[in-house]
């Protein structure tokens, strides 16, 4: 290990990262498991564990009402909403919770196409995870036209060019994602959304995957709104969507009529599980005390996030230059996506795989059995696999990093590869 790789792990603390995590302990045939598999949903801390109980215990009870849980519970809701606001660095008034990304998803695209007239164009891409591509697609219904942006097969990222030229005067959205959650590239979201404000269109991020591989500013960004689902930022299985104040306030929700008319809470349709949202604030804390334990100059929650991202992408960078290095000395693997390290600011620490005609799932079970967790299909990026001509054929193998995992769970990796490669 290099002094820069030990200077990294002292100032990312790996010992007490590790720590946080019960589940990290788990043992699968004599062997600690190893979690690669963070985009389908990272581990939890004990804080955030712990903060779902204490709700249930202290706290539970329907908002709104004048007695002690409820008004505790009420507080909670807000005290998260803060939080989350400082992840992404917007107002809390701009924080909509709901039950999923998928969910909110569809809430917001019913409402958007509620304005929208036949002929007029959404974008999408082929990159995308069908949640942000399917709940747009559905407006073919009232005749809305949806285009399709396409990606540079060589190494799986978008075609710009090809997005310029299918935005037009009719263009009225623009869905893209800010990271691929099957190759890990890493989407110019801050481009994108000015060639779609140039032609008088909103835009519509899913940071689901980025989430837990960078620090998201909205106000840097512009974009209109943008969406991600906790659990994959070790918390709890939610959704959260920031949308812009205006936004928010001019579009007509779907909603029952005795529900809230200001905003956020017009946007949250039902009772909300508040004892996940104590857990997304948890979540957010525990990744901002990452943060201060790499700089403990760092005042502000807005400020330990940003230190927390400063270390984590340059530990999981780490980690994601190893296993591309070992994994291009294993006769057969082909890797989609990003390989150059001159590039690897473009992509984030995920990675997909085939092993010559190997069946992806055969991989992930061979893996499994030595404790070592993947995931093997399409994980509902379903364009792209197409697209790779790949759907038919089991689809990838996708090894997920996360910066819980070591520099000894990789070469774990690459020596089970190998030996599944070599027999």
């Amino acid at each position: 290990m290099s002094t820069a790789g030990l200077d990294l792990e002292k100032m990312l603390d790996m010992a007490w990262v590790r720590s946080q995590f019960p589940s990290l302990e788990m043992q699968v045939n004599g062997q600690r498991a190893a979690f690669l598999d963070g985009p389908a949903g990272t581990q939890v801390p004990a804080q955030v564990i712990a903060a779902i109980q204490n709700y249930l215990v202290n706290f539970n009870s329907n908002h709104g009402g004048t007695f002690q849980t409820s008004r505790r519970s009420d507080e909670m809701i807000a005290n998260t909403r803060a939080a989350m606001a400082d992840f992404f660095h917007c107002d809390a008034s701009e924080i909509v919770f709901g039950q999923n990304m998928t969910t909110l998803t569809f809430a917001m695209s019913r409402a958007i196409g509620r304005e929208l007239q036949s002929g007029d164009e959404i974008l999408l891409t082929t990159l995308d995870h069908d949640a942000n591509f399917s709940p747009w697609k559905a407006l073919e219904e009232k005749g809305v036209v949806i285009r399709v942006v396409d990606i540079r097969e060589e190494d799986c990222t978008l075609d710009l060019t090809d997005l310029r030229n299918k935005l037009s005067e009719r263009t009225r959205l623009v869905a893209v994602g800010y990271a691929s959650n099957a190759v890990g590239t890493i989407n110019p979201v801050g481009e994108i959304t000015r060639l779609a404000h140039a032609a008088d269109a909103m835009t519509f991020v899913d940071a689901v995957h980025f989430a837990p591989h960078g620090l998201i500013d909205v106000r840097h960004l512009d974009c209109d709104f943008l969406v991600c689902s906790p659990y994959k930022f070790y918390g709890p299985h939610m959704g959260t969507l920031y949308g812009k104040r205006e936004h928010l306030e001019r579009l007509q929700p779907y909603k029952v009529r005795p529900a809230a008319d200001q905003i956020p809470e017009r946007w949250e349709t039902g009772t909300q599980v508040h004892e996940l949202i104590a857990g997304i604030g948890a979540a957010v804390e525990y990744i901002a005390g990452v943060g201060r334990h790499s700089d403990p100059a760092a005042r502000t929650r807005r400020e330990a996030l940003a230190a927390a991202f400063r270390t984590t992408v340059a530990y999981e960078r780490r980690l994601i230059t190893r296993l591309i290095e070992g994994l291009q000395s294993i006769p057969g693997v082909r890797i989609y996506g990003i390989t150059a390290p001159k590039r690897f600011e473009e992509r984030c620490s995920t990675l997909s795989l085939r092993i010559g005609d190997h069946p992806p799932a055969a991989i992930a079970r061979f893996l499994a059995e030595r404790g070592i967790f993947t995931w093997d299909g399409n994980y509902y990026a379903l364009n792209l696999t197409e697209r790779l001509q790949l759907e038919q054929k089991g689809g990838m193998l996708r090894i997920g990093l996360v910066h819980y995992n070591t520099l000894e769970e990789v070469e774990r990796l690459l020596s089970a590869l190998d030996e599944f490669a070599s027999q």
